[in-house]
């Protein structure tokens, strides 16, 4: 180096007067805090300590590049660093080279400001990180201390990870320590157990703490503990069984109605767990009317079922409802909230449009993979092809790509959008090579104009159309995420491509999905977990259930009607949600029923075949239906009150499910139910006004709310009090219909 390169050197500000003459001389170590080992290190090149390898998982594990500190999109405090590292030139441009290097110091390592705010020497928003003894300050130092030097492409590459010892059942109490060791393209390894991050997918049942120590609970079930290091992700599964043993006998004893029924059997053996008793018959009846179309047995319908003596009634019974035309309007009302959007963005003719295909799809008892392939692939007028509404509210390739993701492959992928899964082994490349088959989308029209988008839109594919990679700016070509990417001609949809490859054997979470979306509406809890998070990390409660289940789909050829039915008369999905002393604890493994509460819309149509009078809603005809509507625009305090959709929410919209104050106030109070009870149109009139025995009346009320008979108990003290002298009879119906409204027998499905 000249003398004249080392003067401009300090004209520029890289280096500062007599500090950077002397350190451009080798002389740095007589200065003042400039230590003599850190100089001779830093000409140590081939041992150096690398960026990618050494430093960066230091920044993961510590939380440095995490969401909540520099890891977010506009960093912290003017650090930004990527998020949980999936940037490299990102993060060691922003350390080395950005605010003009002041980040670290390589005359001083030990003040450089880095180091100086991880250990708390310097005020640090985020706290103290680590401190001086330990190894990531030693790591650190050194690195800075040898040039802060890069991965170049002769450096190994860490090529994957591994959890041990190998998984194994745990018992209740136990501790476990888990060891992660990372290989390298070289055949090194590394114990890099210290930097990584750990989650337990059910911590009630295993718990892992920071340094990889499991802690089992006294909750039977089963686990599965993610370990994640530097995008690279390994997973360990555990079981806690029940320390009291169940002889094999009393499960070779239950009754099986099919695979469902030997799978779970199996599952609850593992873990030591019975089953619950079977429900009733008026408990069976009334499960299967609202789980397959939403709407209440009447009276007489209950009475003929429990009075059926044939072995096979239930069969029967399962085959009728589902040919029930309430069928379309219930499973149409399900999916509504997963593509429909806001009227007053897209457009109110449009939206209706699109309830229209789906309640036409359902009626026809559509394949769910034609079913998929349609909206999918959907072109022409928003107004004529309900299906083209999803790529009217959904205008970039990017957007349609976590809707359809999300819908058809049970798979979150809007994290891969900005940086890396952290969960899963997608990336950029992966989310937009996806979203490379949404690209030639065109539309035709005057587009949207909210809060009045009126018009119609024409939806076709352009020859043309291109995704560009965010960091590199690569044009991408079309590529599934389990497949090959390719070139499509101009003149193809390159969404067929897509359509055939997702409803493919080869892509096994298209059926997973699709099964565990019914499974999780009947059963009140998915096999996974929210039901369209499919990965390794969310693993299904029972595995080879799921897997059964999506391929029997298959063989059905993908008829939904025919796989309710196989779920409908298991033996599993006819248990009592009463539990015992094995399984009141269980939550995933379907040892018994799991209760829920009734749906908004269904709520609205029970009160009205309970009153005999409808719910009034505004723009619409009286005697239309809750199930009925097109739109979550159409007012009703009551819907809201139980968990519709808000009309500005994003598809595709999760409902609560949670009891709340809202809801009790609103039963007790509304105005609207109190004139539907005591309307003089209204049941609780006309059987006020008949001739009828008190106990007949107190018998069909209970038929018709509860869908069973009353008991003795019940029925003596109801009757009792239609005897009594003040007795207003009109009166006293009415306030029995309004406490049994008001009971969780009625609001929650047994």
């Amino acid at each position: 180096m000249s003398r004249l390169h080392c003067f401009l050197c300090c004209r520029n500000g890289a280096l500062i007067g007599a500090t950077a003459w002397m350190l451009c001389f080798g002389l740095a170590r007589f200065l003042p805090g400039v230590e003599p080992t850190a100089v001779a290190e830093a000409s140590i090149a081939k041992d150096a300590l690398k960026f990618e390898l050494d430093i960066q998982p230091i920044l993961t594990a510590r939380g440095c590049n995490a969401g909540a500190c520099h890891g977010k999109a506009r960093g912290q405090n003017g650090f930004a660093l990527s998020l949980l590292g999936f940037d490299a030139n990102m993060d060691y441009d922003a350390i080395v080279k950005n605010s003009r290097g002041r980040r670290l110091s390589p005359a001083a390592p030990r003040e450089s400001l880095l180091l100086m705010k991880a250990t708390g020497q310097s005020p640090h928003g985020g706290g103290i990180r680590f401190g001086e003894p330990d190894e990531e300050y030693r790591l650190l130092l050194d690195w800075i201390a040898s040039g802060a030097q890069r991965t170049t492409a002769s450096d190994p590459t860490l090529t994957n990870i591994a959890i041990s010892p190998a998984p194994h059942s745990l018992a209740a109490g136990q501790t476990e320590k888990l060891t992660v060791e990372a290989t390298y393209s070289d055949g090194s390894t590394r114990d890099v157990t210290g930097m990584c991050a750990f989650q337990s997918n059910e911590a009630a049942v295993v718990s892992v703490d920071a340094s990889g120590q499991l802690k089992a609970d006294v909750l039977p079930g089963e686990a599965t503990i993610m370990a994640r290091y530097m995008g690279m992700i390994a997973t360990w599964s555990t079981a806690v069984p029940r320390a009291e043993t169940v002889a094999a006998e009393r499960y070779a004893e239950l009754p099986s109605k099919n695979f469902i029924d030997e799978l779970v059997y199996r599952k609850l053996a593992m873990l030591n767990i019975e089953p619950s008793a079977p429900c009733s018959d008026t408990q069976y009846v009334r499960r299967v009317f609202l789980d397959t179309i939403g709407r209440l047995p009447t009276a007489d319908e209950v009475l003929e079922f429990i009075n059926d003596t044939a072995p096979d009634r239930r069969e029967a019974l399962v085959t009728r409802v589902l040919e029930r035309p309430e069928y379309a309007d219930f499973w149409a009302n399900k999916w509504a909230d997963l593509v429909r959007p806001n009227p007053y963005r897209v457009g109110i003719k449009t939206t209706y449009s699109l309830d229209a295909w789906l309640r036409n799809a359902f009626r026809q008892n559509m394949p769910h993979d034609e079913f998929a392939r349609q909206l999918v692939t959907a072109q022409g007028s928003t107004w004529r092809n309900g299906a083209t509404t999803i790529f009217r509210d959904r205008r970039q390739p990017e957007e349609i790509t976590t809707l359809v993701s999300q819908l058809f492959l049970g798979l979150r992928l809007e994290c891969a959008k900005c940086h890396q899964h952290p969960f899963e082994v997608y990336g950029q490349a992966d989310f937009y090579g996806m979203a490379a088959h949404f690209a030639r989308i065109g539309t035709k029209g005057t587009g949207l104009s909210p809060p009045i988008s009126g018009s119609e839109e024409i939806i076709f594919v352009k020859d043309k159309g291109e995704v560009r990679h965010p960091l590199t700016n690569q044009v991408l070509l079309p590529k599934p995420l389990f497949g090959a990417e390719r070139e499509i001609p101009a003149g193809e949809d390159p969404r067929v491509a897509f359509a055939d490859w997702m409803t493919s054997a080869d892509n096994p979470t298209f059926a997973q999905v699709a099964v565990n979306r019914l499974w999780a509406e009947l059963m009140g809890i998915g096999l996974v977990d929210p039901v369209d998070d499919l990965r390794v990390t969310n693993p299904a409660s029972n595995q080879p259930l799921l897997t059964a289940l999506a391929e029997h789909f298959r063989e059905l050829g993908y008829d939904n009607k025919r796989l309710l039915f196989m779920i409908l008369t298991s033996h599993t999905y006819a248990l009592s949600s009463e539990p015992n002393a094995s399984n009141q604890g269980d939550y995933r493994n379907f040892s018994r029923h799991y209760r829920k509460r009734l749906r908004a819309e269904v709520v609205s149509d029970a009160l009205t075949d309970i009153t005999g009078q409808p719910e009034e809603f505004s723009g619409l005809p009286r005697g239309t239906r809750a199930m009925e509507l097109w739109t979550v625009r159409a007012r009703s305090d009551l819907l809201d009150a139980f968990g519709r959709p808000d009309p500005n929410q994003d598809p595709p919209c999760e409902r609560a499910t949670a009891a709340t104050m809202a809801q009790t106030l609103h039963l007790m109070n509304a105005g609207h139910i109190q004139q539907r009870i005591s309307a003089d149109e209204g049941r609780c009139h006309q059987l006020a006004e008949s001739t009828r025995e008190p106990s007949d009346i107190v018998s069909e009320l209970y038929l018709t709310i509860f869908s069973r008979p009353p008991t003795t108990a019940e029925l003596e003290s109801l009757t009792a009090e239609f005897d009594k002298p003040e007795t207003d009879r009109r009166k006293l119906i009415e306030d029995i219909v309004w406490a049994m409204v008001n009971s969780p027998e009625f609001l929650y499905l047994d």
